[in-house]
């Protein structure tokens, strides 16, 4: 097997598993919307919350929601696996980064095809409580106090998604640019 596969098969199926025994883990340790566990107090927490849609809640009051997002996880996979197998056989980094964002959309969709509702489990809470003025600025400024709860299937695709886009912008080799016009030659 190529390298880039490896690399690929590994970091999916690391954080696809790291995924799945987290929630697991949440979901039979800490109640549903009960207090969690404080780790920094006033800023962060383990709670076990259940998210219906997308990011923010999007489209979780959407009928069929659930089925729209496990087809655009199958789309967004193919796509993945595609781009993956277009590598160079030696590559190392893209295929940790396209592993990453396979492993994120691939733990979130099992989470909308086990769990009651499409909800997806999410564990990690960031708040501001702790912190008064930082939490009057934020409300004045964005309008919440509080990041919304997430997942490692959220943080292998947010970091996935970012290096790509690095990647993209700053890393891939352009091709040199001609300095005019290619003139043709009579045979």
């Amino acid at each position: 097997m190529s390298p880039k596969y490896v690399w690929f098969t590994v970091v999916c199926l690391v954080g696809v598993v790291l995924d799945q025994v987290t929630k697991f883990w949440i979901k039979a340790n800490i109640e549903y919307r009960e207090t969690g566990i404080t780790v920094i107090d006033g800023f962060f927490d383990i709670v076990h919350a259940q998210n219906p849609g997308a990011a923010l809640g999007i489209l979780g009051e959407v009928p069929y929601a659930r089925y729209l997002f496990v087809l655009f996880t199958l789309i967004a996979g193919a796509v993945i696996i595609n781009m993956a197998t277009q590598l160079k056989p030696h590559e190392k980094f893209l295929p940790i980064v396209l592993g990453l964002i396979l492993s994120g959309a691939i733990g979130n969709a099992i989470d909308r095809i086990i769990n009651e509702g499409g909800r997806v489990t999410d564990f990690l809470r960031f708040h501001t409580e702790g912190a008064p003025n930082l939490q009057s600025w934020l409300y004045d400024n964005i309008g919440m106090t509080e990041y919304p709860s997430f997942n490692v299937a959220d943080i292998a695709l947010v970091v996935g998604v970012a290096l790509f886009i690095i990647h993209y912008l700053f890393l891939e080799e352009k091709p040199e640019a001609s300095e005019g016009p290619v003139e043709a030659t009579e045979a």
